[in-house]
């Protein structure tokens, strides 16, 4: 049954309303001899500060895992489509817990800055406002028992009609508010062009470090009215959202063309190239593997020890920027389903724990976020940082990142040095407020790597 406006408006601001079970502390922090579902906590307080709708990429329940958001048929995408375009979006998450629950899914249209927009849900899509997920498969032959759950949209059902932010939000049965996992996706109009290119900062001290984005903005045949108010800009670096450069404005306008070339204003640190390490295969050992365990419950994957690469010279190398790559190399047929879960041990040399503030794991392995589980604790005896994740098999990139308690946006350089030649990907978002309407709409976006030609 469809909401009225008043009681869908009011469903937003109950959307923070506590409902359900909490999110248990780290669940590989340690290493138990039962099933991921037996050892899942009961209530508790924690709920109260973890399982309220977040519009970021986010899972609320421990026992979801490896979640995937992308353009179909390119599992190394963004998910990024065109209004009214051919192109499909594909989310693919597994459950842990092994037992089949009816959930469903839902689109909210958001404004420029993530905040859901004053829309009724008919006035952004077209069919259902929400749907329940048809597709899904067991695991087959592996160790951890787990459902593959499948989305792919848009669909005949549930069809986007407006450009901008959206929100997917998937949750458990009929109850929106105990909410499953969200991932933000993009749908854009392209109204106007934009032009851009990495290139040394202009600031001599930054030269060697740090990289300068300067870009254009061409909005010949679409009117903006007041390029300085209404345009809304966002930057951002790789898959990161908290290091991303908001709210830019043209540095002159020349016709229809607004220039974007600032000297500081529009600078990333270079970063350093991720580290990776590769647990496609089992029963053999690739260039960082330390050791690998098997037992009768699973397998554990101990990493060699790692270095700070603050001060080393920097070596090229291709990688995919902090995304995974889930595959098995263990003659199997169907990755989704057949693909093993292993525990990763990470182990960073430090002399010394750190004080204001902690070092995260940050990649899509760890959603981009500085979770609980993404948080390394300091081994006194060892002399060092240390970490396990629960990984389905494939091919990870990530970087160990500092975050201050007074900041939001992490630091990657402390650990992993910076560097102008690196290779980051960049994407530059496009918004506006069109006359008359009540709601942002994305009119133009660029994706481009640092030694894009």
């Amino acid at each position: 049954m469809h909401l009225s406006k008043f009681s869908y408006r009011l469903s937003l601001v109950l959307l923070g309303i506590i409902m359900g079970l909490c999110v248990p502390q780290n669940l590989v922090a340690q290493r138990k001899k039962a099933s991921v579902k037996d050892s899942l906590p009961k209530a508790s307080i924690e709920y109260f500060k973890e399982n309220y709708l977040r519009a970021e990429d986010y899972v609320y329940k421990p026992n979801i895992k490896t979640v995937l958001f992308y353009r179909e048929g390119f599992v190394l995408t963004s998910p990024i489509i065109n209004l009214n375009g051919e192109e499909k979006l594909v989310l693919d998450f597994d459950d842990l817990d092994g037992t089949y629950k009816r959930m469903r899914y839902t689109l909210i249209h958001c404004d420029a800055n993530w905040a859901p927009s004053d829309l009724m849900p008919n006035e952004y899509l077209n069919g259902f406002y929400d749907d329940d997920i048809r597709d899904y498969k067991f695991s087959f032959n592996t160790l951890q028992k787990y459902i593959h759950y499948t989305i792919t949209l848009p669909t005949e059902r549930m069809t986007p009609i407006l450009s901008g932010n959206y929100l997917l939000k998937v949750y458990m049965e009929d109850n929106p508010d105990d909410l499953v996992l969200t991932r933000r996706m993009m749908i854009v109009d392209p109204k106007v062009t934009i032009n851009a290119v990495v290139k040394q900062p202009t600031i001599v001290e930054y030269r060697n470090y740090k990289q300068e984005v300067d870009f254009s903005i061409d909005k010949t045949g679409y009117t903006i009215n007041n390029p300085y108010q209404d345009l809304k800009i966002v930057v951002q670096q790789n898959g990161r959202w908290d290091n991303a450069i908001l709210n830019l404005k043209p540095l002159y306008i020349k016709g229809d063309i607004l220039d974007y070339n600032y000297e500081e204003e529009n600078v990333f640190t270079g970063g350093n190239i991720f580290r990776w390490f590769d647990i496609k295969g089992m029963n053999f050992y690739t260039e960082f593997i330390q050791k690998i365990v098997k037992d009768s419950i699973g397998y554990e994957v101990f990493l060699k020890d790692e270095e700070r690469k603050t001060f080393k010279v920097f070596v090229s190398q291709k990688d995919i920027n902090g995304r995974m790559f889930i595959k098995s190399d263990d003659n199997i047929k169907d990755n989704d389903i057949e693909a093993e879960y292993v525990y990763v041990h990470f182990f960073l040399k430090y002399e010394a724990p750190l004080t204001g503030g902690n070092l995260y794991i940050l990649g899509a392995l760890t959603d981009w976020a500085y979770s609980k589980e993404a948080k390394l604790s300091y081994n006194y005896n060892r002399r060092g940082y240390e970490a396990t994740l629960y990984l389905k098999q494939g091919y990870y990139n990530y970087q160990y990142v500092y975050l201050d308690n007074t900041s939001h946006a992490g630091d990657e350089t402390l650990v992993e040095g910076m560097h102008y030649e690196t290779d980051n990907e960049y994407t530059i978002y496009a918004y506006t407020r069109e006359q008359g309407k009540m709601y942002d709409v994305l009119v133009g976006l660029k994706q481009f790597n640092t030694f894009s030609k």
